[in-house]
Formats: structure tokens, C-alpha cells, sequence
């Protein structure tokens, strides 16, 4: 099959398996609703269960693909930047400056914008401790960047343990299932959704850039590309989508890690390393595994409902193992 011809069709497929999982998302759950009545809301009818499905499943939903995309374009950017197929977007301690930052506002008795808002500030300043500690006197180099990524992911995580002893009882519940990673307070989708789009935006005018950074930077600076530059939008990117991504929905992991392989796997040897595809399609199927996560974090044990980061983890693990096989 022709190039393009396959992209063009790979890319309807992820789209129309997007549509589905949102669909899925809208109708499954304590009260199911029917494919025709998701049609008439769709047409702007009355019916009996649109507070339901326009009130708290499209939310939650839109919601739960923005963040999948987020961490899913995430982790192509990192294991680009890193050069290591096991990166992923939390390697780098974005996620634990953002748990320090939600943790200390719910010990603090703070709810809603404020926890969304510590996280991301927590976000941001594991970001520019990371970069400022790796860059030193000179340009940072992988091993240096992931080295101190993983050294403030630690203390990040020693913090995190301090402040989950301190912290009083009645407030262990939420605080955890904001780690595990939780969709269920993510009643606003559009900052999120917004993030992917720019993200999308900045990074796809320099997917050539990518294809060939991939190979190496002694090559890709022979060819003329800027690399200290793309490196540091590449990394910029990355970090702000992850720090969105978990601001919006806690610690979820494994989508950014799996995702991006699942997708080189379905586009095969020739075009999974292209950028130019490889990004939309792994946002649009993070988006797709997300939503069909948490739907079934929600369904399957109803009324109880389960952190999305559990299932995420339970999926990713065999799978991440299966991808391991194959490739060794």
C-alpha cells in the first residue's frame, strides 16, 4: 500500500476508533443509554437522561481523551529526546512535582482549582529544577537530563511519602486516589484539551526535525538541524504536556509508555518512526485507550469506582511484557 495511502487509513481508523470510544464512554455506566438517544442529544432533542450524559459523561470523557492524548504524545517526544524506547513522560519527576504540589494542598484542606493549581505549580517547578540541575554550565546531554530526572523523581517521592504520614486519616482516601490516578474530579475538559491542540501544533511543523534527531545528534546537527533547539522544545513540549496531563487527572501511568510503541507496531518497521504520523496517531489512540479505561474503571465494579491508574497498570504490564518479547 502506498505511503500516504496507508497514513490516510490508518489515521481515519484511529479517528473512527476515537468516536467510538467517546460513544462507548456516553452510553455505558449505572444507567445505560441508548445509541438512539445519543443520537438525538447529538441533534440538540430533549431526553430523559441528558443531564447524565452532557452533565457528567461528555465532561468526564473529554476529559479522560485529552489527558490520554497528552501522555501518549508525551512519551513519542520523550523516548525521542532520551533516546530510549523505556522513556516515558514521567521519567523526568514532572509527575512527582505535581504529586507534591496536589498532596500538600489537600493536607492543607484546599479542594477544586487550588489542588489542580499546586499540581501544576509543582508541575512546572520539578520542570526548571530538572533543566537548570541537568543544563549546569553547559549543554545537557540524555544521560545527564534522565540521571537528574530520576534523582528528583526520588526526592519528590521521599516528600510525597513524608506528607502521606503526616497527613490526617480522613484525607489518606483522596489523596491516594489522586496517585493512582482519578478522572472522576475532572469536570472541566477544555485546559486539557487545549494543551494537546498547542502541543500538536508546535510539534508537528518539526516532525522532520524528530525523524531525524531519532538517529543521532552528530547526524542530525550534520544536516542542519538546530538540535539545541529542538531538544529544548522538545523537552518544553514534553514537560507541559505531562504536567497538564497530570494536573487534570493525577499519576496515570503506563498510556505514555505502551501507547507509543502499540501504534509503531500497527504502522509497521517503515512508517512507525515517522513523526509526522506517529504523533497524531498516538494521540488519538492515548485519547481512545484512556476513555475505554475508565469507563470500564467506573462499570465494572459499579457503584465502586476504580482509579483509571489501576487499570491502566493492569493492561500495561502484559502488554509492555509482550512488546519486550517480541523485540528481544
Amino acid at each position: 500500500m502506498p505511503t500516504r495511502r496507508r497514513a490516510v487509513w490508518v489515521l481515519s481508523l484511529l479517528t473512527l476508533l476515537s468516536l467510538g470510544s467517546l460513544g462507548v464512554a456516553l452510553a455505558v455506566g449505572s444507567i445505560a443509554v441508548a445509541p438512539q438517544e445519543l443520537w438525538a442529544l447529538s441533534a440538540g432533542n430533549e431526553t430523559p437522561h441528558r443531564a447524565i450524559v452532557l452533565g457528567l459523561r461528555a465532561p468526564r470523557a473529554a476529559a479522560g481523551f485529552a489527558v490520554g492524548g497528552l501522555l501518549a504524545l508525551s512519551g513519542c517526544l520523550m523516548q525521542v529526546l532520551l533516546r530510549n524506547p523505556l522513556a516515558d513522560p514521567y521519567v523526568l519527576g514532572i509527575s512527582g512535582g505535581a504529586g507534591v504540589g496536589a498532596l500538600l494542598a489537600m493536607s492543607l484542606g484546599l479542594a477544586g482549582l487550588s489542588v489542580s493549581g499546586l499540581a501544576f505549580f509543582g508541575a512546572a517547578a520539578a520542570m526548571l529544577l530538572v533543566f537548570g540541575l541537568a543544563h549546569g554550565d553547559g549543554a545537557w546531554t540524555q544521560t545527564r537530563l534522565l540521571l537528574t530526572g530520576v534523582v528528583v523523581a526520588a526526592g519528590c517521592g521521599a516528600v510525597i511519602a513524608l506528607i502521606l504520614t503526616l497527613a490526617p486519616e480522613q484525607k489518606m482516601h483522596g489523596m491516594l486516589f489522586w496517585l493512582m490516578g482519578d478522572l472522576s474530579q475532572a469536570s472541566v475538559a477544555w485546559p486539557a484539551g487545549l494543551a494537546l491542540f498547542i502541543c500538536l501544533f508546535v510539534m508537528l511543523p518539526r516532525a522532520r526535525d524528530l525523524n531525524v534527531l531519532s538517529r543521532g545528534e552528530e547526524l542530525a546537527r550534520t544536516l542542519g538541524v538546530a538540535t539545541h533547539d529542538v531538544r529544548r522544545l522538545v523537552y518544553f513540549t514534553a514537560s507541559l504536556a505531562t504536567a497538564c496531563a497530570v494536573t487534570t487527572a493525577g499519576s496515570i501511568g503506563f498510556v505514555g509508555l505502551i501507547v507509543p510503541h502499540l501504534v509503531r507496531l500497527a504502522l509497521g518497521p517503515a512508517q512507525g518512526n515517522d513523526q509526522r504520523l506517529l504523533l497524531p496517531a498516538a494521540a488519538l489512540a492515548g485519547g481512545s485507550l484512556l476513555v475505554l479505561a475508565d469507563t470500564a474503571a467506573r462499570s465494572l465494579f459499579a457503584p465502586i469506582q476504580l482509579p483509571v491508574g489501576v487499570l491502566t497498570a493492569l493492561i500495561g504490564v502484559p502488554v509492555f511484557l509482550y512488546l519486550l518479547g517480541k523485540k528481544t
